[in-house]
This record gives structure tokens, sequence and C-alpha cells, in this order.
């Protein structure tokens, strides 16, 4: 089942989400709807803040970046009460997007190697470690579960520059291919 976007200015976003237990009602459920969701909107990564639970658990899929010809060995993974474990490596830039910030784009410097702690969906408990691109799209999935979002890594400027655009999309002002929820 496609589930709604929540868009920016929604206070969900801004939360930061609570651990789940092995029990949490309907998890299969909720994940195989956040896949569909995500592939609807063609993303790479999906918060359930971004589906409007303030929870710590987000879907990545970077395989579609392998099979688009990116210089990147893919990855597909559900990650659950995730927890940064190390950062670390070279500063980069990237220009990065939001399927709840809707054509908003930006150039967002991170380290480039992440080990992360997280249950996957069978609540195994797993330690890894990851690289460029992947590691980046863990990283903006991640702060959605602390209540961040990419725009608080935009130079100032840049920031003046789309502050109408981000008003309209909080007013519902936007036009997207996929269910949208406004605050």
């Amino acid at each position: 089942m496609l589930l709604p976007i929540y868009a920016y200015g929604h206070p969900v976003l801004r939360k930061k989400a609570e651990e789940i237990a092995a029990d949490y009602p309907e998890l299969s459920q909720f994940i195989a709807n956040m896949w569909e969701t995500m592939y609807h909107a063609e993303g790479v990564g999906l918060a359930a803040p971004q589906v409007g639970r303030a929870i710590r658990l987000f879907v990545i899929d970077t395989v579609q970046l392998e099979e688009k010809g990116k210089d990147v060995v893919g990855f597909k993974r559900v990650f659950i009460n995730a927890q940064k474990v190390e950062e670390k490596g070279k500063i980069w830039a990237y220009e990065e997007g939001c399927l709840s910030i809707p054509d908003i784009r930006g150039d967002v410097d991170r380290l480039d190697t992440l080990t992360i702690r997280y249950m996957d969906e069978t609540f195994v408990e797993r330690t890894e470690t990851f690289n460029g691109i992947n590691a980046r799209v863990i990283q903006h999935e991640y702060d959605h579960i602390e209540g961040i979002l990419f725009l608080e890594y935009l130079k100032p400027v840049k920031k003046a520059m789309i502050r109408g655009r981000l008003e309209n999309i909080r007013k519902g002002k936007v036009k997207v291919d996929y269910k949208m929820k406004f605050a």
C-alpha cells in the first residue's frame, strides 16, 4: 500500500524517533509499504518519520544506483533502532535531495565512512561499515530518525535562496507524482 510522504513543515519530521521492539504491530506489512512507497516516489531511501511514524526505522536500496551505472556497489537493507558507531574519513560534498522536500537539492558535506549498529527486519543485530554514496544515503536517512533534515547542512546563502520554495512546500503548493501529507 502506498503511504503518503509527509512534507517539509510537518512536526513529525523534526521529532527524534523512538526505538521499537520486535513485536511492533504489523511491522512486516509496514516495511513492505515503505518499500512500495519509496520505489513509487523513485527514492533510494525512506525513513519512518517521512511516512508519519516517529520510530527508528528506515529502508535503503542503492542497488538502483548501481543499475543506473553509478560508481557504487549497491545494497538493499532495513535498518531498525540504528545507532551510529563511528563516522570518519574525508569530508566530501554531494548534492542531496529528499522526498519530503521535493524539487530542492543542495550540496551537503559529510564524512565518507560510517560504521552503524542496527537490527535488521528479523531483529538480528548487525554492525557494518559503509563508504561513499552508501554511507551518505544511510547518514541522510539516519538524520531523519534524529529529527534532522538535510536543509540544516546547507550554506546560509543557499538557505536564503530557497526560503520561498520551502514555504510553498509547507503550504502544499508543490506538484509531485506521489501522495504527500502537509502540516
